[in-house]
């Protein structure tokens, strides 16, 4: 059971992503061809994640907000290069990818959110690697319908009570609003949506652990990241 705080941003945050999934049918940003071919969830989802981490400190919805906007960017000028190894082969022929965007903005927003919900500099450090592996690992997991949203909404560990149970709720209510919609595949959450998601459930277990938590998060999470990121490579190609 969650407590009477953490309800009051579920509700609200689910609310707010169907509202916003309205609001983009209606005028999508940047015109309508860009989104409807995927038929993006993805910003509604990430305002309703992000207002939802804001009421904990304004830094957990901007690291919502910062993920969301680097996914934004990779859904709108991504390419096909895909993988940690293929960003370092980019750089190295003179190009960036859009996917080496994503991590580098993530990764600078992380630490930002971390040095102001932390004390310090060892947690701080925790903190970032918590938020960006978590944004990362939802986003590895968004390879089938409705996947990364069920994951969202089961994932253990994540706080019922004190300061982590609100973005941990908004996280869970934003994620519940767009699952039926993602499972049937009448929408898609996309790197906007994803990243968005899974950096409010990382802000949520940095507001709710201490060290000893934050370490094991960030274990588990670059364990996750190292081997995810090949499965979720090969899954893609399959899916075409």
């Amino acid at each position: 059971m969650i407590d009477e705080s953490a309800r009051r941003s579920l509700f609200p945050a689910a609310a707010l992503t169907r509202a916003g999934q309205a609001l983009v049918r209606a005028a999508p940003p940047g015109g309508r061809a860009r989104w409807e071919r995927t038929r993006h969830a993805g910003p509604a989802v990430a305002v309703g994640a992000g207002i939802a981490a804001a009421r904990v400190h304004p830094a957990a919805g901007a690291a919502v907000a910062a993920a969301g906007v680097c996914g934004a960017y990779d859904d709108i000028a991504g390419d096909h290069r895909r993988g940690f190894r293929a960003h370092p082969r980019a750089l190295r022929d003179g190009g960036i990818t859009s996917g080496a965007v994503k991590p580098s903005g993530i990764s600078a927003a992380g630490p930002a959110a971390g040095a102001v919900l932390t004390e310090r500099p060892v947690d701080t450090l925790l903190a970032g690697v918590v938020i960006a592996g978590s944004a990362h690992l939802v986003n590895l997991l968004d390879v089938r319908p409705g996947r990364a949203a069920g994951a969202a909404l089961g994932v253990p560990g994540l706080p019922r009570k004190g300061p982590g149970a609100r973005p941990a709720a908004g996280a869970m209510g934003a994620a519940a609003a767009v699952l039926p919609d993602d499972a049937g595949e009448r929408v898609m959450l996309g790197d906007t949506g994803a990243h968005a998601l899974g950096a409010a459930l990382g802000a949520a277990v940095v507001a709710g652990n201490r060290r000893a938590g934050l370490l094991a998060h960030a274990v588990a999470l670059v364990a996750a990241a190292r081997y995810g990121d090949r499965v979720s490579t090969l899954a893609r190609a399959g899916r075409g």
